[in-house]
C-alpha cells in the first residue's frame, strides 16, 4: 500500500501539486457490477493482456483468503471522459455507456475478476504457452474449508464444457457439467458468487445431495463465500481535472504491466472521445487510420520514409509527424503572441487539439513530401542511408510554415548547408527536443533574411579532420553523409559505367559502401593500417556487381574491371577518379598513398558540404 502511494506522490511532486485524491475501500460485488453496467471502463489507450490460468486461479484463491489484492487506480470522468473509454473484457454488452471511472491500474485484476466471479461464461485465458484456453472456475469445498495453505489446490478450472480429463482426453477425471454433478462433486462454481438467487439454488441442490451438507456448507459460507462477497478493493480516484499530461505519468509509473504509454496511443483514445467530432461527423475520429493513410502517401512516393511492410512505425515515425504539427502550431501562438517560444515537448503533443491536429496534418505531410524531394536530390532516397531522421521533423516543420517562401534564390542553398552542417557536424546525436525548437526559429530567420543569425546548427558544426579514421559502420550519421555526399558529387559505378550514380540507381543496382581495398589483403599486405581498413576513407558507394571484381589487390582486380567496362585505361582511370581516389596509387596498390590522398579529398568534400572550413588538426599545406 505505502509502495503505490509513494509513486503517486512522486508523480505529484513532479507536476508541482498534490491532486487531490480518494482511497475507497469498494466491495468487489459493487466493483464488478460497475463492470458489467459500463460505469467503470477502460481508457482506449490501455492495451490488451490476458493472465494465464494459473495466475488467476491463484488471484481467486488469493480473494478467498481476504488477503490484500493491492491498490487499484482509476480517473472520474465528471460524466465527459478525456479519452475515449471502452469495456473491460467480458463487458462488451456495456458499449455506449458514459463511465464514471476509468481504471488506469488493475485491468487484469479485475479482468479476471470480472471473468471468474461474475460474468456467466467460460473466462477467456491462456495455458502457460500462452495458447487459449476457456476455463470455468469453481472451488473444491472440502479442501477450501480446510488449511489456509491448501487454498491454491482447492481452485480448479476446467475445459468450457465442464469436465476435466486426463490420459490425452481418454479419461473422465471430473464431471461438473450439470448441477447434480456439481452438487455430487462438491464443487462450487465461482462465476455465481455475486448472485444471491443463484447461491441459494446451488445449496438446495447441495443439501439434496446429502443433508449432511448443510454443516459443510455453513463453515465454507463463513470461512470462504463471505471472504468474496464482502472483500474490498483498495481505489484511489484521481478527480476529472487531473491533466492528460499527469493521467499519462501516472499511468507509466505505476501500472504493473510496466508498459510505457506512447503519446500517439494516448492521443487516439482523447480524438476519439472528442465529442464535438462525434457530434459534426457521427463517429469518433480515428487518428491511427489517419496516419496509416498519410504514411503509406509518404512511403509511396519517398522510400527514405520506411517500408509500409515492416510496420506503420517503421521509419518515419507517428511521434516524429506529431512534434513536427506541434512546432508549427507553437510557431504560430508565438507568432499570435500568446506563448514565448516554440515547442514540442510531450505536453505540447498532449495538449495539441483535435481541430488544430486535423487543419494542419495535410500541411505537415505535404511538407515532409517536400522534405522528400530535397533528401531525394542529396541521393538519401532508402531509410538505411538516412542519416538522422529526427532532423527531418524541423525541416519539416518549417516547411510547413514557410512553403514555397522556402523556394526563393539562395534558400535552397541556406537550407542544404543547414542540412549537412547537422549530418556531418553529428549535432541530432542527442537530445533533440530543444535544438528542434532553435533550428525552427533560427532556419526560418535565416531563410526570410540571409542577413539574420546564422542557425547554431550551422555555427556549432565541427568536423575533425581525424574523424575519418572512426567512421566505420553505419550508426554514425557522418558516415551515411559523406557516402551520400560521393553519390551527389558524381561518382560513376565501377561496372555500370555509362552514368554517373543518382537516386534511381542506387536502388536498381543495389549500390553500398563497398571496400575499395579488401580487408584481407591489407592484414596481409599492410598490417600497420589494419585499424583503417574499415574507414569511411577506404570506403564507396558501388554496385554489388561491381563488388563480385573486388577481391585481392587493386592493381589485379581493376585490371578485370577495365576490361569488362570495355573502356581504354585512361578512360576507366576518369571514373575511378569520380570517387576522389588517386587511380596511380590503386594501380601500385599503394595503401598509403591511397588514403592520405583520399582524407584530403574526402575532407574537401565535407567543407564544401558544410559551406565552411571547420576544425582540422593540421592544416599545414592547405
Amino acid at each position: 500500500m505505502a509502495t503505490w502511494c509513494n509513486r503517486l506522490f512522486t508523480v505529484q511532486l513532479q507536476y508541482g501539486r498534490r491532486p487531490s485524491v480518494a482511497l475507497d475501500g469498494l466491495n468487489l460485488g459493487n466493483v464488478l457490477k460497475d463492470v458489467a453496467s459500463g460505469d467503470l471502463q477502460l481508457p482506449d489507450f490501455q492495451r490488451e493482456w490476458v493472465w494465464d490460468d494459473e495466475r488467476i486461479r491463484a488471484l481467486v484463491a488469493t480473494v478467498t483468503l481476504d488477503y490484500p489484492l493491492g491498490v487499484v487506480m482509476a480517473l472520474q470522468t465528471g460524466g465527459a471522459p478525456k479519452f475515449k473509454p471502452r469495456t473491460l473484457s467480458g463487458a462488451e454488452s456495456a458499449e455506449g455507456t458514459v463511465p464514471e471511472l476509468l481504471l488506469l491500474d488493475g485491468q487484469q485484476r479485475m479482468t479476471s475478476l470480472f471473468q471468474a466471479l461474475y460474468r456467466d461464461a467460460p473466462v477467456e485465458t491462456v495455458d502457460g504457452r500462452d495458447k487459449p484456453l476457456k476455463r470455468w472456475y469453481y472451488i473444491d469445498i472440502a479442501k477450501a474449508i480446510g488449511a489456509p495453505a491448501d487454498r491454491d489446490d482447492a481452485i480448479v478450472s476446467v475445459p468450457e464444457d465442464r469436465i476435466l480429463r486426463a490420459d490425452f482426453a481418454r479419461r473422465v477425471v471430473l464431471d461438473l457439467s450439470t448441477t447434480e454433478q456439481e452438487c455430487a462433486a462438491g464443487f462450487f462454481p465461482l462465476h455465481i458468487a455475486f448472485d444471491p438467487y443463484r447461491v441459494n439454488q446451488w445449496l438446495q441442490e447441495f443439501v439434496k445431495a446429502d443433508p449432511a451438507n448443510w454443516g459443510v456448507w455453513s463453515e465454507f459460507q463463513q470461512h470462504v463465500l463471505n471472504h468474496v462477497q464482502q472483500f474490498q478493493v483498495p481505489m484511489i480516484k484521481l478527480p476529472a481535472s487531473t491533466t492528460m499530461d499527469a493521467v499519462c505519468a501516472v499511468f507509466e509509473r505505476v501500472n504493473t504491466g510496466g508498459v510505457s504509454l506512447n503519446v500517439f496511443e494516448l492521443l487516439t483514445a482523447t480524438y476519439a472521445g472528442n465529442q464535438e467530432h462525434m457530434a459534426e461527423y457521427g463517429d469518433y475520429y480515428r487518428l491511427p487510420v489517419e496516419w496509416e493513410q498519410i504514411k503509406k502517401d509518404l512511403t509511396a512516393s519517398y522510400p527514405v520514409f520506411g517500408r509500409m511492410e515492416a510496420g506503420v512505425e517503421d521509419g518515419l515515425s507517428s511521434s516524429d509527424f506529431l512534434q513536427a504539427v506541434a512546432l508549427v502550431r507553437t510557431w504560430e501562438e508565438k507568432e499570435a503572441r500568446l506563448r514565448s517560444s516554440v515547442s514540442c515537448k510531450r505536453r505540447d503533443l498532449l495538449g495539441l487539439p483535435l481541430a488544430d491536429f486535423r487543419r494542419l496534418a495535410p500541411r505537415v505531410a505535404e511538407a515532409f513530401k517536400w522534405v522528400g524531394a530535397f533528401l531525394e536530390q542529396q541521393c538519401i532516397v532508402r531509410g538505411a542511408d538516412l542519416p538522422y531522421r529526427t532532423q527531418l521533423v524541423p525541416l519539416a516543420a518549417v516547411r510547413a510554415i514557410l512553403g514555397e517562401a522556402m523556394d526563393t534564390p539562395g534558400a535552397d542553398e541556406r537550407i542544404a548547408q543547414w542540412y549537412w552542417c547537422g549530418v556531418l557536424g553529428e549535432m541530432y546525436g542527442g537530445s533533440t527536443e530543444s535544438r528542434f525548437t532553435r533550428d525552427v526559429e533560427q532556419l526560418i530567420g535565416w531563410i526570410v533574411d540571409p542577413g539574420e543569425t546564422t542557425p547554431d546548427t550551422v555555427t556549432e558544426a565541427v568536423f575533425l579532420d581525424d574523424r575519418l579514421d572512426s567512421l566505420t559502420t553505419r550508426n554514425s550519421a557522418a558516415y551515411k553523409g559523406i557516402y551520400a555526399l560521393l553519390v551527389k558529387q558524381g561518382a560513376v559505378d565501377w561496372y555500370f559505367t555509362e552514368a554517373p550514380l543518382t537516386a534511381g540507381r542506387l536502388i536498381e543496382h543495389n549500390v553500398d559502401v563497398r571496400q575499395i581495398f579488401p580487408k584481407g589483403w591489407i592484414a596481409k599486405n599492410a598490417p600497420s593500417s589494419a585499424a583503417r581498413a574499415n574507414s569511411i576513407v577506404n570506403k564507396t558507394p558501388l554496385s554489388y556487381r561491381a563488388s563480385r571484381s573486388l577481391v585481392g589487390s587493386p592493381a589485379v582486380y581493376l585490371k578485370s574491371l577495365t576490361l569488362e567496362s570495355g573502356m581504354r585505361p585512361e578512360w576507366f582511370d576518369d571514373v575511378l577518379a569520380t570517387h576522389l581516389v588517386d587511380p596511380a596509387a590503386l594501380h601500385e596498390a599503394d595503401f598509403e598513398r591511397f588514403y592520405e590522398n583520399r582524407a584530403r579529398q574526402l575532407l574537401d568534400l565535407v567543407k564544401t558540404a558544410m559551406g565552411k572550413r571547420t576544425v582540422f588538426r593540421d592544416t599545414a599545406g592547405w
